[in-house]
């Protein structure tokens, strides 16, 4: 079985200092005992409504690896340390598992300002970073081919939310989100659909963590819109929304999965959320990997993220599995991915104790897992993406289309 820890850490100050303070200098490589994989996910904090199903998927992964033999004989360990939604936090743990723990990968990654704030620290160190967060601009950091974003971009997110809210008859919009790496990102995206459709589109960032956003729902509803666009996290978005409520809004609302997703529901009941839509990626549901992880989880469904974190326990099994068991590090990881992913030659297999046996059988493999496909671009972007457009109506998440 595999074994998943958890660990509290001393708390340290600093952010951006801490990070440059904590950047290892040498390339690091695991010795012989099990192969340790390390996930950063948010267990606690404004972005932790996938917490518990990422650190679950992630032990099935486990699992399922260390009950096929494990990796060149080697077990699994998984490391699990939660960012707390938070940089800082971020920063603190990724260097434990670096530095003390010496893991040749991370996963989970999701929220966009955790993953920069970690990613030098990978890079550096020649730490493999798999990643759900989806900001444009962190595979524009010199990453060295270290980073795998197996989440949909900023961009195509945006695209599609402008895109949707123009099918739906949208020609005024407005962007309400916080401060994040992508804020800005999503307002000239959607603005500029809208424009090119004979409409127009405008936006605020607002300060996050606040307990009114009226005053900036005013704001906004002076300029007539016909269609709000949520960009920010569960807990402020759920405010937003009952400030539209009671401002009498009834216009539509989109907001995407990080801020409209069942943990919202509960906090919108009644009207205040209702016929609110959201753009949520998904995972690949008529994969038999997909079955197979919702089966184990003993669940009707499972979200894309929790289903991208299985991935990123795999891809580093079976990276490594594809390599030379002499040396267990990063860099092995990062130069095999693709091999064992997207080689047009490879076989076809989307289990992973499968895809383990044939690659010891000296067979190709291209592995798709629950997430969908994972071949990757030049830059470490998937390319192979899905999306569900969900609406809330009569307070459940219902399902308008898949495309």
């Amino acid at each position: 079985m595999s074994s998943i820890s958890r660990r509290s850490i001393v708390s340290l100050a600093g952010g951006a200092a801490v990070a440059v303070a904590l950047r290892p200098s040498r390339s690091l490589a695991q010795d012989a005992g099990p192969v340790r994989i390390g996930l950063i996910i948010p267990l606690t904090g404004a972005t932790s409504q996938f917490g518990t199903s990422m650190a679950a998927a992630a032990k099935i992964a486990a699992d399922e690896i260390n009950e096929a033999g494990g990796v060149h004989g080697r077990k699994i360990e998984i490391l699990i340390e939660d960012d707390q939604s938070n940089p800082e936090a971020a920063v603190r743990a990724a260097h434990k598992l670096i530095d003390v723990d010496k893991v040749v990968s991370i996963g989970g990654s999701y929220a966009s300002a955790v993953t920069s704030a970690i990613a030098p620290l990978c890079w550096e160190s020649g730490t493999v970073l798999l990643t759900s967060s989806g900001a444009d601009s962190i595979m524009k950091l010199p990453h060295h081919g270290y980073i795998f974003r197996t989440s949909p971009t900023v961009t195509l997110q945006g695209t599609r939310v402008g895109e949707f809210a123009v099918e739906l008859g949208g020609k005024n919009m407005f962007f309400l989100g916080p401060q994040t790496p992508f804020a800005q990102s999503y307002i000239d995206i959607i603005s500029s659909i809208f424009t090119k459709a004979g409409g127009k589109g405008a936006g605020l960032i607002y300060e996050d963590k606040k307990t009114s956003y009226r005053s900036e729902v005013d704001q906004a509803l002076r300029a007539n819109p016909d269609t709000i666009v949520l960009g920010g996290y569960v807990p402020d978005t759920a405010v937003v929304l009952k400030d539209l409520y009671r401002a009498g809004y009834t216009a539509k609302r989109i907001g995407f999965s990080f801020g409209v997703n069942p943990a919202i529901l509960p906090a919108v009941a009644g009207d205040v959320g209702e016929g609110t839509y959201s753009l949520v990626p998904s995972a690949s549901e008529k994969s038999e990997a997909y079955k197979n992880l919702i089966g184990k989880l003993n669940r009707p469904s499972l979200d894309s993220y929790s289903c991208q974190v299985f991935d990123h326990v795999a891809l580093t099994a079976l990276a490594l599995a594809n390599a030379a068991p002499d040396v267990v590090n990063g860099t092995i990881v990062r130069d095999n991915i693709r091999a064992i992913s997207q080689d047009p030659q490879g076989a076809a297999v989307d289990l992973v104790p499968a895809a383990l046996k044939s690659i010891a059988a000296k067979q190709t493999v291209n592995y798709d897992g629950p997430s969908g496909p994972l071949d990757f671009a030049e830059n470490g972007d998937v390319k192979g993406v899905f999306f569900r457009y969900e609406q809330i109506q009569q307070g459940k998440l219902a399902l308008i289309k898949v495309a």
